[in-house]
């Protein structure tokens, strides 16, 4: 494949994350090392590119590594508590001052509209203000926080009029209170609430690690915010960064938040390769579905029976006795939905290949379009993956052009294994497609 070959095919598959995202609300949070590391720079470039495709974006930044510069400049050691900065008088006026002088740094930053690079022609209007109201947290174990604080409101509506204006909103990790008094906030506090509060599409966490990690040091891919939540009752260790970021993950899921990723700050371009391909670089938190995806039994054969008749009758299916779908259902996985099968796919190793076959994809016509069909494949993917399958292919005459909107390529018979090339029919003529299955398991968007 060509590199003119390879741009077009990237750009035709990031179409519909192009279309689905315009006018919907992302909320990006990102701590003061981003900026004082000089990666705010390129990052102003995706954030440019997101505003242009009709994304209202939100950004909140963090200010702790410039903080602490002036707290040093004055002697003066940070005092954390499980974490948490203990804010005196003296720290709280230096948070106030790098917050304000990042916040600045930041405007110019997305004001940049030199000729010949990804920011020319741009014209980003960035707007900020006290649109977080916060409360102390008080004394907790016996230890007085002094000027930390909590969120305890976000004006919503007036973050909403700035972003119909066609604005960027810049929060500081700060807040207000009622009787005038200002407040340190932390970074994923302040973004977590206004992700809530907007009823945000994404909340995006720019992280120092890839995300969160399994019990292998592999980064996961895509969980949903039960699966979450386990893993950090679990007591499994997470970089630091996850450790603060997945809670927050899971409080915005329960609270509706759709999806929150959590991606590496030092992947050049982690941002788009999240957002506008399927495979992703980072870990995607889902808000959790009534659905349930699991392996068949027996006594789901009547209802896959049912699901998969009519479209057998219309040719879109292989037909598959009852008895030829009993002896087969450990290789049928299906998806329920309040209890009812609504959907069901199969997976058929070759040994000693590395290959298999999907097969037997589908769903019922009232769920068609709504992401289930993507799930199934998502599932089968990944059980492919463990199964050390580098290589799916399946048989299709009605369904290819879905397939190949998915990464299946299509290719002769000859590129079939010995031993299903047997067995095709050659009077039902299916076309064949093909796709390499990647270490990395794509996720929904």
């Amino acid at each position: 494949m060509t590199r003119s070959d390879s741009f077009v095919n990237w750009f035709r598959s990031a179409a519909p994350y192009i279309n689905a995202f315009q006018n919907r609300t992302f909320v990006i949070a990102f701590g003061g090392e981003v900026v004082a590391d000089g990666k705010f720079i390129a990052l102003t470039h995706d954030l440019n590119l997101l505003e242009s495709l009709g994304v209202r974006l939100v950004l909140v930044h963090g200010a702790r590594p410039q903080t602490e510069a002036r707290l040093s400049a004055r002697g003066v050691q940070p005092h954390y508590v499980n974490g948490t900065r203990v804010t005196d008088a003296l720290a709280l006026s230096c948070v106030i001052e790098a917050a304000a002088t990042l916040g600045f740094e930041i405007e110019a930053l997305l004001s940049m509209g030199v000729a010949n690079s990804p920011m020319a022609g741009s014209a980003i209007r960035v707007a900020s203000g006290n649109f977080v109201m916060a409360r102390p947290i008080g004394v907790v174990d016996g230890v007085d926080f002094q000027h930390t604080g909590l969120v305890r409101r976000v004006d919503a509506e007036g973050i909403r009029r700035r972003l119909d204006d066609e604005e960027i909103v810049l929060l500081p990790p700060l807040g207000y209170s009622p009787t005038g008094e200002i407040f340190n906030l932390t970074v994923e506090e302040v973004a977590t609430a206004t992700a809530i509060a907007l009823g945000a599409e994404k909340l995006i966490f720019l992280t120092d690690t890839p995300g969160v990690m399994n019990s292998r040091g592999q980064t996961i891919s895509e969980m949903t915010a039960q699966e979450a939540e386990a893993l950090l009752k679990s007591g499994q260790p997470q970089p630091e960064d996850v450790a603060y970021y997945l809670p927050c993950a899971v409080r915005a899921c329960r609270s509706h938040v759709p999806r929150v990723h959590l991606i590496s700050r030092h992947v050049d371009g982690a941002l788009l390769q999240e957002l506008f391909t399927r495979e992703g670089v980072g870990t995607m938190v889902m808000r959790d579905t009534h659905d349930v995806l699991r392996p068949a039994t027996l006594e789901d054969v009547p209802g896959i029976l049912a699901l998969i008749e009519p479209l057998e009758a219309d040719g879109v299916l292989v037909k598959r006795s009852r008895v030829l779908l009993e002896g087969e259902i450990d290789r049928f996985s299906v998806l329920l939905h309040e209890g009812r099968i609504i959907g069901c796919v199969a997976l058929y190793p070759f040994s000693g290949e590395e290959a298999g076959e999907l097969a037997c994809l589908a769903v019922t016509p009232e769920f068609r379009n709504l992401g289930r069909g993507d799930h199934l494949l998502r599932y089968v993917e990944q059980q492919a993956r463990d199964q050390g399958i580098r290589q799916l292919f399946l048989l299709s005459t009605r369904t290819g052009q879905w397939f190949a909107e998915r990464g299946f390529l299509e290719t002769t018979i000859e590129q079939l294994p010995q031993a299903k090339q047997a067995l095709y029919n050659f009077q039902r003529r299916s076309k064949v497609f093909v796709k390499q299955i990647p270490d990395i398991a794509p996720k929904a968007k």
